[in-house]
């Protein structure tokens, strides 16, 4: 039977993270993922080039039962603290939109940076291994590839249930539920919208354009990208709308944001009275889009004809064009899991679980979701360390 001090259970962001840190404080560390390979979120992610933190990452960009709990780890490992590393192992990055970080060359960079680390502190990864049983005890122990493995410390970083064809599995989530610690509802989150057949009908041929706007669900409004698709809306503002979205609520769209179709058309009537405002807003719009909205809903008027109503009619198409999405497009697609072990039974500065000593939940198990644009990462870094330093 073996032992070591540290077993964690996933080598994705977390579960390596946590591996390296520990390792490197002297402890025995086996990792063992299902798997074939490590860290394939992170391989995936960021078109293939990982986002892998961003510059503005702060608790305002997260959701959580408790928007204070991620508030520790952030602040002792920062966004500022993986800069820092990856700059030592000589990994060039650049900056895209809103402080999102980037691999200049691709994601299995990261990977091998969080490999090499582990390999220094001497952990042990066994990959393609499945766990089949797990006892939690002093010590603990987990059967994986049919052999029995004791710790003191055990460490779920297993993920959450999205993009189950890279892997996701329920499987730290059950473990929770076993041992009867509360876990949150659980729903895809930063996903797709699907829309209805009648909208699908009049909007599919708009797949691929994309416009700058503001989305906003639950009371939450983000101004990004929108981007029509066959099925419905993506792009980058709708996936984050879609964390606030419920079922049966209503998403509310500003195509035009910054603007206002009445300032527009008061300022092109004099010269072209008898300009159509679906070709006036091509100016502003894709054309595409702007011809569609003509033919469904904008008033079919010269400028000069169009009275107030016309105008409060093309301003609520525009500036509030109000949908009710029929779902998301789910776990398959969705960037990452909102919901999980619930914080009440970790500890925020080690995410250690307070009903069992030695036994630590971290990463996308737990019920802390960010924004997009590397908040994600970030979590998962300041979560595994937390937890490393605490094994």
């Amino acid at each position: 039977m073996a032992h070591f001090d540290v077993v964690i259970i996933g080598a994705g962001a977390a579960g390596l993270m946590c591996a390296a840190t520990a390792g490197g404080r002297g402890r025995s560390v086996l990792v063992v993922e299902h798997a074939g390979r490590v860290g394939k979120k992170i391989l995936m992610s960021g078109g293939g080039r990982c986002n892998f933190t961003n510059l503005h990452t702060g608790p305002e960009h997260f959701l959580s039962a408790n928007p204070h709990f991620m508030k520790s780890a952030l602040a002792r490992y920062t966004q500022w603290d993986f800069i820092g590393l990856v700059e030592r192992h000589a990994i060039p990055y650049h900056e895209k939109t809103a402080g999102q970080l980037f691999c200049d060359r691709k994601a299995r960079d990261i990977v091998g940076m969080l490999l090499t680390e582990c390999a220094a502190g001497g952990v042990e990864i066994r990959t393609g291994t499945r766990v089949t049983d797990v006892a939690v005890g002093e010590p603990h122990r987990v059967v994986a590839g049919g052999e029995t493995i004791t710790a003191e410390s055990l460490v779920i970083a297993t993920g959450g249930l999205s993009i189950p064809r890279m892997g996701a599995t329920p499987f730290g989530l059950e473990l929770a539920e076993r041992l009867g610690l509360a876990v949150r509802p659980t729903r895809a989150a930063l996903v797709p919208f699907v829309l209805g057949k009648r909208k699908q009908k009049q909007l599919g041929d708009l797949a691929g354009v994309s416009v700058a706007a503001e989305v906003c669900a639950g009371g939450t409004c983000f101004r990004e990208a929108l981007l029509f698709t066959h099925k419905g809306l993506s792009g980058p503002a709708v996936l984050q709308a879609s964390s606030y979205w419920r079922e049966g609520e209503a998403v509310t769209i500003d195509l035009l944001p910054g603007a206002d179709v009445g300032e527009l058309v008061a300022a092109a009537r004099p010269n072209h009275p008898n300009l159509h405002l679906k070709n006036l807003l091509a100016d502003f719009l894709p054309k595409r889009l702007a011809q569609r909205w003509g033919e469904l809903w904008l008033p079919d008027k010269p400028l000069a004809q169009l009275g107030h109503a016309d105008l409060e009619t093309a301003a609520g198409h525009i500036h509030r064009w109000t949908v009710y999405p029929a779902a998301t497009e789910g776990y398959a697609t969705a960037e990452v899991t909102l919901g999980g072990v619930d914080t009440a039974e970790l500890s925020s500065k080690t995410l250690a679980c307070k009903r069992y000593p030695g036994l630590y939940f971290i990463g996308e198990v737990v019920d802390v979701t960010g924004h997009l644009g590397g908040h994600n990462f970030q979590w998962a870094w300041a979560s595994g360390h937390a937890a490393g330093e605490s094994v």
